[in-house]
């Protein structure tokens, strides 16, 4: 694995030691887990994480979110195992809205998936309102000193396995995104449901839940009444950028499978690798997996140095970093010939994890509207 990008200017020299001693952790602990049954993986790894002291740096205390830190941290653990960067990153993500604008008495939750002790879930998407969530429809009614929750949401990560939720609902202080706020959801109170839980090509813990006349106190609203778009808006310019930092994990064990294999591979009596064709495809691999590196570090430095928002540099990490990731997956799968789509090897792996990350946490095409509309001037 290629560490020269540890030493550049973007980083300090605690984040070069951080991801040497994460890549040691990771060969050591990550390679016996047990995929068979994805939701045993889960809790298996974020228990792993938390004793590991990981997931210290997914909801930290009072120091605050180092988003380099994430990024190092989530590219490690993507190029070990896609499941344990997903561990970790629904850790952070789902405990991010809590993290940051959570009161003393939410922030007790904090201790529970820092030490893996209790799994977050993130829950916004929603059966007719993915990218748009401004559209929000599961309805959140002030009774007394309580809330009323009716609706659904879909494609919830750790759906089915959370011991709580940050949930986004409509409590209609205004028409639109001003109508939404942000609550903590457990999965223990009457009206709470599992509607189904979804399978996809890399399998995660995912679930369409339903909350049926679900009663909360008003005490579990994360920040004000109204903030909710404010606050996902927040959270997810933050770990938007982490998203690229794992795409560029799963690219890099891509671009090193693909060397090993084309020095190794031999045809006509030489190894792959004195193909100029094969030389080309490696070039162009490494030149996405540094490109790739560039926007995702800079993105996460500029958040560091104190940069209210990151939403366009956010965008360009993401979308650039997932795209070409795919890219290199399938380049280095096409220089394995049949052995790239085995089941089990490597780039049969990759090749199923990398394709969600271009989905999730907003879709490539909403990424390039996002950069648009920063780049026209727009909001």
């Amino acid at each position: 694995m290629d560490k020269s990008f540890l030493s550049w200017p973007f980083l300090e020299p605690r984040h070069g030691a951080l991801a040497e001693s994460l890549h040691d952790w990771a060969a050591s602990n990550l390679a016996g887990v047990d995929h068979s049954d994805t939701d045993a993986a889960c809790r298996a790894l974020v228990a792993m994480l938390g004793q590991g002291g990981w997931l210290a740096h997914s909801a930290p205390g009072t120091s605050g979110l180092d988003v380099r830190t994430l990024c190092i941290i989530r590219e490690t653990l993507a190029y070990h195992d896609g499941l344990a960067d997903f561990a970790f990153a629904m850790q952070g993500l789902g405990a991010g809205a809590i993290s940051l604008f959570g009161n003393a008495q939410q922030r007790e939750w904090l201790g529970k998936t820092r030490s893996g002790k209790a799994i977050a879930a993130f829950a916004l998407t929603e059966p007719q309102s993915g990218s748009d969530v401004a559209n929000i429809a599961l309805s959140a009614t002030r009774d007394g000193n309580s809330y009323v929750l009716n609706g659904e949401k879909t494609w919830i990560s750790n759906g089915g396995i959370a011991d709580f939720y940050c949930l986004f609902a409509r409590t209609g202080e205004a028409p639109g995104a001003r109508g939404l706020s942000a609550f903590i959801v457990t999965p223990d109170r009457p009206g709470f449901e599992v509607v189904a839980r979804l399978h996809s090509i890399a399998p995660h813990p995912l679930a369409h839940i339903r909350l049926t006349d679900y009663r909360l106190p008003a005490s579990a609203m994360i920040g004000a009444a109204g903030s909710g778009f404010k606050l996902a808006m927040s959270v997810l310019d933050v770990f938007r950028s982490t998203v690229g930092a794992a795409a560029l994990g799963m690219a890099r064990r891509a671009l090193d499978a693909a060397i090993d294999r084309v020095q190794t591979r031999q045809i006509s009596g030489a190894p792959l690798a004195e193909l100029q064709m094969v030389q080309g495809h490696i070039a162009d691999m490494a030149l996405a997996v540094d490109a790739a590196a560039l926007l995702v570090y800079r993105a996460a430095w500029a958040k560091d140095s104190g940069a209210p928002r990151i939403t366009r540099e956010a965008a360009m990490a993401k979308l650039y970093a997932t795209d070409h990731a795919q890219d290199v997956i399938d380049r280095a799968l096409q220089l394995h010939g049949g052995a790239g789509v085995q089941a089990g090897n490597i780039c049969e792996r990759l090749y199923r994890e990398i394709r969600a990350l271009r989905i999730y946490e907003g879709a490539s095409d909403v990424q390039r509207i996002v950069i648009a509309r920063q780049t026209l001037g727009g909001s």
